[in-house]
This record gives structure tokens, C-alpha cells and sequence, in this order.
């Protein structure tokens, strides 16, 4: 399995939006500067981020995005899903009645295993995590 750019980079934005989780609306434009992504990239993807409601957008020349959550109700896991689909490594996984070999191939076990271990991870980190891995990264590195 293989997150695409689509994938990372809505985590990245949601990130982004997050961190500067105040009240006042985020420009994709600014967002696109400080993550060094195309603007035009950014709004396919918070189109579908607003579509789905993770993000509300305010229009004006203050205008802008904002989470309409707290950072600690988003997973990693469901940013993830909304922009690549499902995760699952093979499709057997996703749908064990889909292969007719499931109960009796030792391979579907090792997929399931997989499977499971990266829903665990990203459907038990938030983006209120990743706001505290940004802030330990920072402080670490302050000379």
C-alpha cells in the first residue's frame, strides 16, 4: 500500500489548518506557500475536505478555510479514506466474501494482518497528535 500525494497532502493541510486552529479563516494561498504545494493541488483537495465537512469555508478578502472540529476529532485514518479510499493492502481484505481462496489461503492472513495494523495506526492518531509531534519536532531542534 501506497498513500498518494492526494493523501499526504490533505493530511498535510489539515495539519496546517490546525495548527493555526484559530477562529480566523486559513488562505489556501498561505497554506500552499508554507507547505510548498501547488495552490491549484490544494483546492481540489479541500474541495473534497469541504464537501465531506471537514472544513468550512468563509468567503471575503479576509476570507479563508477553518476546521469546523476540534483538531482531537480528526483521524489520520478518516482524512485518509475521504482522499485515497480504502486502505487495505489487497482487495481480499477489504471484502473477505470477494475471494473464493479466502478460507483456505494463508496469504489472506498475512493481508488481514496488514490491514488491521494500519487501520490501528491511523484510526488511533489524531490531528491533535500531530499537532504535539509538530511541537516536539520544533522544540527539539531551537538552538
Amino acid at each position: 500500500m501506497k498513500i498518494s500525494t492526494k493523501g499526504r497532502y490533505a493530511v498535510r493541510l489539515m495539519l496546517d489548518l490546525a495548527t493555526t486552529n484559530s477562529k480566523q479563516p486559513v488562505r489556501l494561498k498561505d497554506v500552499a506557500a508554507r507547505q510548498e504545494i501547488s495552490d491549484k493541488y490544494l483546492e481540489q483537495i479541500i474541495g473534497i475536505l469541504h464537501k465531506a465537512g471537514f472544513v468550512r469555508s468563509v468567503r471575503g478578502a479576509m476570507g479563508g478555510y477553518i476546521l469546523t472540529r476540534d483538531p482531537a476529532d480528526y483521524t489520520v485514518g478518516e482524512i485518509l479514506r475521504l482522499t485515497e479510499g480504502s486502505l487495505s493492502p489487497v482487495d481480499c481484505t477489504e471484502d473477505p466474501g470477494l475471494c473464493p481462496r479466502e478460507t483456505a489461503c494463508a496469504t489472506a492472513i498475512l493481508w488481514r494482518k496488514i490491514s488491521e495494523a494500519v487501520n490501528n495506526v491511523v484510526d488511533n492518531v489524531t490531528l491533535e497528535d500531530l499537532l504535539s509531534w509538530q511541537d516536539s519536532l520544533t522544540n527539539d531542534y531551537v538552538i
